[in-house]
């Protein structure tokens, strides 16, 4: 094995000649603001090999972890001979040396025990002499996971968490509240977990079909477990970045507290997919709930963001609503769909009094953004191009392009075929700006996400499915120097050591060639989106 077979790939690799082999007698030291690193890197690699790693002085240990402020926070230079030594500009740099590290020491170091034959456990492990520098191309390089329509128990989320971290993701986007379900335990409101966590049964395949599967669904995070996500995640310098959907995609909050709703009558959990013509009513009743639920969010989640989301609101309701015609009268608006952007302003301007910032859908741009927003571009380039050229910071997540729960093929073989087709390929050649816009904006473009839509993935194997290897394609560009991407060098690696790892580390991901039979779904309708998505362009 050689570091060409890293992924991502490091911004610049020297190989050098022969292997260094550690073995039991291995050390470990670092400087002392690296100590987190180095206890990470401890535990992950005495998992892996049975050795206790014994502390040594940095300057001596046989793997050394050093502070370098020249470099920075997230870079690191990588130098394997006679011994491991890594310079890092923080902890963070140090954090992704080490994950490299086990790469290049191979699969089987990213095992959570020894799995070496017996009487083989002492045999030493090689490591090839090379010399690495590497930072990050972009500083936010995220995955958004949605826990809402299929709950994905914490364990799983905590693994999904690991998976991340290996390829040096920073962010987890945690999609918690939708129609179909309430994912996080709100004290002040419990309806909201006892009766919006769960639904009687959920759509099977594309709700077109009208098929639905009669079991029940739920399952929500009690406050402890989130802050145990949390920390479980800075540990591994990902920043979890919470989502609660409003004022649409709230169906599950007005099934639990039916005074939030703008329509007649109550509502039950919703059972299938698409958008909901429910919403909230934008009422200070809605408003003063909410300020209410984010003020427990901003005590679990320290992350400088909270999303409010705010896509994908029909208008109906509203539009037969005496109360909110008469709102957006008093507020001088034209019309009732001004209330969208009025109402997630309101909750920005509360988490802003929490010294928060508000992370949103790019819809809100079509009635005005919160200030200080940070925009998640999801219908094409368009919206994020349009709040660069306002000044907003921008995250690059377009549908046809990062949608990880779209078909990776066409065919009928694919899962539940839903959405483009987006291949291996496809998100490897993915930019974040196209080729013919000026990146020169008074925002700024901080990186990119891809999203993952759980709609047709009602298991962690279903998630593993959909997400790798693409998530593994999608960090190299969010990682790599882009002026060396080579898609036939990145499948190689891939299926040269890169699969191996998810192997080791239990991903059930999509071979190359296609799907294993048990991970195809015959007989189950999805739905094939009608239009060219290559007609989705900087222009709209």
């Amino acid at each position: 094995m050689t570091a060409h077979h890293l992924v991502p790939a490091p911004w610049s690799v020297q190989d050098g000649c022969g292997v260094l082999e550690l073995d039991g007698a291995t050390t470990l030291g670092a400087d002392r603001e690296l100590n987190t690193a180095r206890r990470w890197l401890s535990r992950a690699l005495g998992a892996a090999t049975g050795w206790d790693l014994m502390p040594d002085p940095a300057a001596s240990a046989t793997i050394s972890l050093r502070l370098d402020p020249e470099l920075d926070a997230e870079a690191y230079r990588l130098d394997v001979d006679t011994a491991v030594v890594i310079q890092a500009g923080g902890p963070a740099g140090a954090f992704y040396a080490a994950q490299t590290l086990l790469q290049l020491m191979g699969p089987a170091a990213l095992r959570q025990a020894p799995a070496a034959a017996a009487g083989r456990s002492a045999d030493p492990w090689p490591v090839p002499r090379t010399s690495i520098q590497d930072r990050p191309r972009f500083g936010y390089r995220g995955a958004m996971l949605d826990v809402a329509r299929h709950f994905m128990p914490k364990d799983n989320l905590l693994r999904f968490i690991e998976v991340m971290a290996m390829h040096k993701l920073n962010v987890l986007h945690l999609h918690l509240t939708d129609d179909q379900g309430w994912r996080i335990q709100i004290n002040r409101y419990p309806k909201l977990t006892e009766t919006g966590a769960w639904r009687r049964e959920s759509s099977r395949g594309s709700w077109r079909a009208g098929v639905f599967d009669s079991l029940p669904h739920g399952g929500f995070y009690t406050q402890a477990d989130l802050r145990e996500v949390v920390a479980f995640a800075a540990e591994r310098h990902i920043t979890v970045i919470p989502e609660v959907d409003v004022p649409g995609h709230s169906q599950a909050a007005i099934a639990a507290y039916p005074e939030l709703g703008a329509g007649a009558g109550p509502v039950e959990v919703w059972t299938r997919w698409g958008i909901s013509g429910t919403v909230l009513e934008t009422s200070d009743t809605s408003l003063e709930f909410y300020r209410n639920v984010l003020d427990e969010v901003v005590e679990i989640f320290p992350s400088p963001w909270i999303s409010l989301g705010g896509d994908e609101v029909p208008l109906t309701q509203w539009q037969a609503s005496d109360r909110a015609k008469t709102k957006a009268a008093e507020l001088g608006l034209p019309d009732v769909a001004g209330l969208h952007s009025w109402f997630v302003r309101q909750l920005a301007m509360h988490l802003e009094r929490h010294g928060r910032a508000t992370s949103v859908w790019d819809e809100i741009g079509d009635g005005g953004l919160p200030d200080g927003a940070l925009v998640a571009s999801w219908r094409g380039y368009e919206g994020g191009i349009e709040a660069l050229k306002n000044g907003y910071d921008v995250v690059m997540c377009p549908e046809h392009k990062l949608y990880l729960d779209h078909r990776q093929a066409d065919g009928d073989a694919e899962p539940v075929p839903v959405g483009f087709v987006t291949t291996l390929q496809a998100v490897y050649d993915f930019e974040p700006l196209p080729e013919n816009v000026d990146p020169a904006f008074p925002g700024r473009l901080l990186g990119a996400q891809a999203n993952i839509w759980t709609e047709h993935l009602d298991s962690p194997r279903r998630v593993h499915y959909a997400a790798y290897p693409r998530l593994s394609a999608v960090a190299e560009v969010f990682w790599s120097r882009p002026e060396h991407r080579d898609y036939d060098g990145f499948l190689a690696r891939l299926t040269g050591a890169h699969l191996m790892r998810l192997d080791a580390m239990g991903v059930e991901y999509r071979p190359v060639s296609g799907p294993n039979p048990w991970q195809q779904r015959p007989g189950v309708e999805g739905w094939k989106r009608d239009y060219d998505a290559e007609q989705r362009t900087a222009a709209g």
